[in-house]
């Protein structure tokens, strides 16, 4: 299906604990805005599922997307995103140059072209009776990828099979260039350096992925590899069950109910708030959460926006995800902030103190807050080398990160 603007989609969901997909409803554009519809056989299933509440309620009728959004989030998060999206408009253009502008495809066209094999458990089709996935004919292997991922960047045209090898790949979010790779039983993203990288992106990934972890935090399995001496993220998929099996997701600024051009508004409170109301076992959730903020104000993670912050939906609760997209970012002096506000005050600064005073929203008292704070310094400290190692960093990388994003001292500074 090539076009440039499309009327409708057919939404297919794979239902908690099912191999196999079903017709779920319709998105349909009304106006400048997209309403979802769910299908009366669905709405009589057994075992029927809302996509997400309350945002999508299993009723009849149209349904408009809430808080003046043009399109339901949910809908939304299963889309491409920049990456995807650019692969996509190479398709219709044969490649991208300076003048190519995302804006000048509809979304419905992105939802309809972009891979099956999307995070969560959502596919868009044009057939309401037939599901066909589109996958690549042939699979490409990751220095076949990583090469396909640098021609377009660079604007060169891509083989018609390195193209349909890399548009599996289209509605796994984000912006940096990545694909989707089978390892046996196990679902892979692979994460690429970018030709315009000004530091070590992937390894710098790597490495704050495998601190979390021994920090004790629930993180996506991650490992760094060297593909055609350029760096490789592999991070295991956790929206993918035993089986076929896939699960539902919505991100937090779906869970927030915010635009996209509002997501600086959202809050590590207002999430907070969801999950003491929502939430599976909220206090672990808020300890863990509580713990993630730390870590990001540790490791100088400020790109920690809504969008980076996810939970699964079983159609009655929800339960955080794995953590993901933890990385370093450039700082060019000393003090920073976070991409979220962590007090209620939007107290956001990237400062430990900041975190032990906004403890109580997160259910916790200062004394259980310093000691989060002093755990994962001294997990840092201690656990550095190895991890260093492992992430395959350079004494460069190290030292360019130590002291810098890792632990800067401006993080130690009271509020």
């Amino acid at each position: 299906m090539t076009t440039s603007e499309l009327d409708e989609l057919f939404v297919w969901a794979w239902l908690p604990g099912a191999a196999e997909p079903v017709v779920t409803g319709r998105v349909f554009r009304s106006g400048t805005r997209f309403r979802f519809q769910y299908g009366r056989s669905y709405l009589g299933r057994p075992g029927a599922v809302a996509l997400y509440a309350p945002e999508l309620p299993l009723v009849r009728g149209p349904i408009d997307p809430v808080n003046n959004l043009d399109i339901a989030g949910c809908l939304d998060d299963a889309g491409p995103a920049s990456w995807g999206q650019r692969i996509i408009l190479a398709r219709h253009q044969g490649r991208l140059d300076k003048t190519s502008d995302t804006g000048d495809l509809d979304r419905l066209v992105y939802f309809a072209e972009s891979g099956s094999d999307r995070i969560g458990a959502l596919d868009f089709q044009a057939s309401a009776t037939q599901y066909v996935p589109r996958t690549a004919a042939t699979r490409a292997d990751l220095g076949q990828l990583l090469t396909a991922a640098d021609d377009l960047e660079e604007g060169r045209p891509l083989t018609p099979a390195l193209a349909e090898a890399l548009l599996r790949g289209t509605s796994i979010g984000g912006a940096r260039p990545k694909a989707l790779l089978d390892d046996g039983d196990r679902k892979l993203v692979a994460k690429f350096s970018s030709t315009t990288d000004t530091y070590p992106v992937v390894r710098a990934e790597g490495v704050a992925m495998n601190l979390a972890r021994r920090v004790g935090l629930n993180v996506a399995a991650t490992e760094v590899i060297s593909v055609l001496n350029r760096d490789v993220l592999l991070v295991d998929r956790f929206d993918r069950g035993p089986g076929a099996t896939r699960r539902m997701m919505v991100s937090a600024l779906t869970m927030l109910g915010l635009h996209e051009m509002v997501a600086r508004y959202a809050t590590y409170v207002d999430l907070a708030d969801l999950i003491r109301a929502r939430f599976t076992d909220p206090g672990a959730t808020l300890r863990e959460l509580f713990t993630r903020i730390v870590f990001n104000v540790a490791v100088g993670n400020t790109d920690d926006h809504a969008r980076n912050h996810a939970a699964f939906w079983d159609g009655d609760m929800l339960t955080l995800t794995p953590a993901y997209d933890v990385c370093p970012q450039v700082r060019s002096g000393g003090e920073t902030a976070q991409a979220m506000a962590i007090g209620r005050g939007g107290e956001r600064d990237s400062r430990f103190s900041v975190c032990v005073n906004a403890a109580a929203e997160y259910l916790l008292t200062r004394g259980q807050a310093k000691e989060i704070v002093d755990r994962v310094v001294s997990t840092i400290h201690e656990q550095w080398d190895d991890a260093a190692e492992e992430a395959l960093l350079t004494d460069a990388d190290r030292l360019a990160l130590w002291h810098r994003q890792i632990l800067n001292p401006s993080v130690f500074y009271d509020a």
